[in-house]
């Protein structure tokens, strides 16, 4: 695993401390870790939806298609 360091103002810096009190975090770096993974499945999500009324439909989604 490699390091990065940041530089927090001292407001930011007590909310990551709250947050990481009160979410049951280990430390700092575990609540960031878990901010930035949220944000990677979130821009994912986002590529998907986007990519969803581009793309042709693969079926009809009938009455047949959710019976089966």
């Amino acid at each position: 695993m490699t390091t990065m360091n940041i530089s927090l103002s001292d407001a930011l810096k007590s909310f990551v401390d709250d947050q990481v009190g009160a979410g049951g975090y280990s430390s700092s770096s575990e609540y960031v870790r878990e901010l930035i993974r949220k944000e990677r499945d979130r821009q994912h999500l986002r590529g998907l939806l986007l990519e969803g009324p581009a793309s042709p439909p693969a079926v009809t989604a009938d009455a047949g298609y959710f019976d089966d």
